[in-house]
């Protein structure tokens, strides 16, 4: 088997966990690491003990792939000179700070015939795998994801540090346009909206309310879809869904193993429905282990990733939706306090 040679690009404690895992994955060889900051980039290589680059121009000679993981304000620059030299990109999310940037990545991409896959970590949690033989139909979406404050990721909005994470699930859920969205947001402890929420209609008729907070005192990370006969729990922190469905709900399909309780039956309007349950998890795995591995598995098949960067774009695009929704709701609230 021939290994793809990776190097990775930043070495904060994301880029530090990208690289260790790296030198875990069969299909990869960690030729090393570079970072601006070349004192942590030393300490870090030692400690891993791998290369340390001392320009992003030497790794990309010695590399096949590099693993970008800088604020997002330099994404454009690094992946386009990647590409330039006709390497493969993981890109971590947000793609990149605006639309237009995201667009030339992806075009380069096409144009070069290189693999662009996008960090949205979510798509590989065990709870999101879990519900892989499960088709889903959703009517009505509800996400809260709520970290404690941590001064990492407040250079930008919440909705592009954490909100991001929830869209882009959603986006490849719903499969369909978003025609409106409502929003707030507000800036507590940073300059930037600390905590959001969005309501968001698409063009098929689903609707999804989205909250996201980095200032709160416990950690939650859940989604929950709404359809016809099923109601459906994610657990992003646990990685394990809960089904809740009637027996007419015959196009749900599970993975072998997994069992159905019965919960008894109940008469609605007359008829007898039975409701069952089922608690499906995927052990063992590590999302971000399975996230570079897939990136690896992109590399060696050419089978597009499952996050490519149009759907990376797509995240960005709604996000910005969101922001300006905040922005125009803000504006509208402090008119009114003044008349």
């Amino acid at each position: 088997m021939n290994k793809i040679r990776v190097g990775v690009v930043g070495t904060g404690h994301l880029g530090k966990l990208h690289a260790s895992l790296y030198r875990e994955i069969e299909q990869a060889e960690l030729v090393g690491i570079y970072d601006i900051d070349q004192e942590k980039a030393k300490r870090i290589g030692a400690e891993l003990k791998v290369k340390s680059f001392e320009s992003y121009e030497e790794l990309l000679q010695a590399a096949e792939a590099v693993n970008i993981v800088t604020p997002t304000t330099t994404h454009f620059e690094l992946a386009q000179k990647a590409l330039e030299s006709e390497l493969h990109i993981f890109l971590e999310k947000p793609i990149t700070s605006t639309e237009e940037e995201a667009e030339k990545i992806i075009s380069l991409a096409d144009e070069k015939k290189r693999i662009l896959q996008i960090g949205h970590i979510e798509r590989f949690n065990p709870a999101v795998l879990a519900l892989s033989d499960v088709e889903l139909s959703p009517i009505f979406i509800e996400s809260h994801r709520l970290a404690s404050f941590n001064p990492r990721g407040t250079d930008v909005a919440v909705i592009l540090d954490l909100m991001i994470h929830d869209l882009d699930l959603i986006l490849s859920l719903v499969k369909s346009e978003a025609v409106q969205i409502d929003a707030s947001g507000v800036g507590v402890i940073s300059h930037t909206v600390d905590i959001a929420n969005a309501r968001i209609q698409f063009a098929n008729g689903c609707v999804a309310n989205v909250t996201a907070s980095r200032i709160s005192n416990k950690k939650m990370r859940k989604m929950r879809i709404f359809q016809p006969n099923a109601y459906i729990s994610l657990d992003f922190v646990d990685g394990f869904s809960e089904i809740f469905y009637t027996t007419e709900s015959g196009k749900l399909n599970f993975n072998d193993g997994t069992l159905a309780f019965s919960l008894g039956q109940i008469d609605a309007g007359g008829i007898k429905k039975e409701i069952k349950y089922n608690k499906l998890q995927r052990g063992g795995i590590n999302p971000l282990k399975q996230e570079l591995s897939a990136f690896t598995e992109s590399i060696d098949s050419g089978i597009p990733p499952v996050v490519d960067g149009k759907a990376g774009l797509a995240a960005l695009r709604l996000a910005n939706k969101v922001l300006t929704k905040i922005d125009e709701h803000t504006t509208l609230v402090m008119e009114r306090s003044k008349s």
